[in-house]
Order: structure tokens, then C-alpha cells, then sequence
């Protein structure tokens, strides 16, 4: 029987430790950045901060593969496969703006079973395992009991490549605008969410996410008491590349709202 309290304390100590090493880096005077595609970055602390968290992992969970953004590795488990973004926020990084953080999932077959998110720059771990709360540095938080669509703070993300769906989305942003507390755009999907997991944000929408985006938040919020759909309300959030997540007293309301007008 795995034990999932105590591997999951193990992963906060790898995130945690990967993360003081992220911070370090980014006080150097030069940093390499390559472009992965249209506004995509990558940087080499990007690939040694993944390069740290595989091997740890492994030592962790040797019969487990990986889902890992900057392809350190490919290898797929049978049964248990990690999913990881070394940094979530990777131009806020670049930049010295944050938040950028740690996503770390793991998924036994199809189903998430752990979520740790270590926002670094305000030094902020996130954490749950199967059959637990969220925590936040040690203490149980959960989703916000904002009833109404007009009554939340809402975040998102900005499409910065694919802009198929942006007349929609475009929209959305100005109905939210005029019915809703205000938008937020803080440029990292996982600290987004775990913001919705510890009740500071509401809710929150994006499309064009990839897994490692979204894995770990999602369960987390989930554990929190919130609820998690792709836009069209089924369950196809972590690989269909969008998701909304929300409290559940203005998920249905939010949810109808993104499914009527992001197309």
C-alpha cells in the first residue's frame, strides 16, 4: 500500500529544495533563454530545475515515468507517471516578476492521487495526497463560499500562441469585467489555482494549457472542496488543453457562463 502522506511530504522537500535553487539562479547576472515557439520560453534553469526533480523523483518511485515539460525524460510508467513543470511562469521569471512556481503531480493509472505547487517567491508550498485536505506551509485551507459570479475575483490566463479561440475569450474577459469583482492575470496556471484551492481566488479559466499546467492544481483544488471541468463542463481538463475550476457555490453559474461564450 503506498503512503502517500509521507511521499507527498518527501515531494514538497524536493520542490522545496529545487525552488531555493531556482531562486538563487535567478539573482545571477545572465540567464540563457531560448524560444520553444511564439512567446514560449525556456531557459537553462528551466531544464537543470527538471533534470533535479526527475532524479529525485526516481529515488522516490523508481517504477514511475514522466509527463515533464521540458522533456528531460520520456519515459512512461506502467502504472505511475509524474507530471512536472519545473517552472510555471517561466517569462515572469525571466523578467524577475512574480509568481513563478513548482507543479509537481502524480498519477496512479488515470487518476491523480498527489499535488504539490511550490510558489517561490513569496516561499509558499501547496499540498494534498488521496484522501486529504489542502495544506498551505503546514496549515488546512480550503475553497472560498462565494456564491455568485458577480460577488468573485476571478483569474485567468492570457493566450500567448494560439489565438484560435480569442473573439470568445475576448468576450468572456468583458462580460467578467462588467459582472464579476474584477480579472486577474498573474502569468502562472498553477499558482492559480492553488489560489483557488486556498480561497483567494474564486475561480479561474484558460485555454491552450498543457498538462503540467494544470495537473497539480487541479487536484488540489478538487481536495479543496472545489470543482474542475473543461469548457464544455466533462471531465477532459488535465490533456484537453482547457480547464475551469471554481468554489462549488459559483462553479455551475461560472461554468455556464464560459460555456456560452468562449467558443
Amino acid at each position: 500500500m503506498m503512503n502517500y502522506q509521507e511521499l507527498c511530504q518527501q515531494v514538497c522537500d524536493i520542490a522545496r529544495q529545487t525552488g531555493h535553487y531556482i531562486k538563487a539562479q535567478r539573482q545571477e547576472a545572465s540567464i540563457s533563454i531560448e524560444e520553444k515557439g511564439s512567446n514560449d520560453f525556456v531557459t537553462q534553469v528551466d531544464k537543470a530545475s527538471e533534470q533535479r526533480i526527475v532524479s529525485a523523483l526516481q529515488g522516490l518511485l523508481p517504477e514511475s515515468g514522466f509527463i515533464a515539460e521540458e522533456g528531460t525524460t520520456d519515459a512512461r510508467g506502467d502504472v505511475y507517471n509524474w507530471i512536472i513543470d519545473p517552472i510555471d511562469g517561466t517569462t515572469n521569471f525571466i523578467h524577475g516578476l512574480s509568481p513563478y512556481a513548482i507543479s509537481i503531480a502524480l498519477m496512479d493509472g488515470k487518476e491523480l492521487v498527489l499535488g504539490v505547487i511550490y510558489e517561490i517567491g513569496l516561499d509558499e508550498c501547496f499540498y494534498s495526497y488521496r484522501g486529504a485536505p489542502v495544506y498551505l506551509n503546514g496549515q488546512e485551507v480550503r475553497v472560498s463560499a462565494t456564491s455568485t459570479v458577480k460577488d468573485s475575483l476571478i483569474a485567468t490566463g492570457f493566450p500567448y500562441s494560439n489565438y484560435s479561440r480569442l473573439n470568445g475569450f475576448m468576450d468572456s474577459v468583458r462580460y467578467f469585467m462588467e459582472h464579476s469583482r474584477g480579472l486577474r492575470r498573474l502569468g502562472s496556471a498553477a499558482t492559480d489555482l492553488a489560489y483557488v484551492a486556498c480561497g483567494r481566488f474564486d475561480s479561474f479559466y484558460e485555454y491552450n494549457l498543457k498538462a503540467w499546467d494544470v495537473a497539480a492544481g487541479a487536484f488540489l483544488v478538487q481536495q479543496a472542496g472545489g470543482k474542475v471541468c473543461d469548457f464544455n463542463g466533462g471531465d477532459d481538463y488535465i490533456f484537453g488543453q482547457e480547464i475551469i475550476a471554481a468554489n462549488a457555490e459559483s462553479f455551475n453559474e461560472f461554468k455556464e457562463v464560459i460555456n456560452r461564450i468562449v467558443r
